[in-house]
């Protein structure tokens, strides 16, 4: 077996190559998403603790 055959996988490859770019995007969403998150929230922590401070 040759390069060119394992990347063709016996014609197969158009499936078998989506299936593992779907897989490594929901996989990076998946570390993305909640860091996103993280960062949101941390920043309107920070926003609700200045105001509280300005209030008092």
């Amino acid at each position: 077996m040759n390069l060119a055959e394992f990347f063709d996988m016996g014609g197969y490859a158009f499936y078998v190559w989506m299936s593992y770019g779907i897989a490594l995007l929901v996989l990076a969403v998946n570390l993305v998403l909640p860091m996103r998150q993280h960062k949101d929230l941390l920043r309107r922590i920070a926003r609700r603790t200045r105001r509280q401070a300005k209030q008092a």
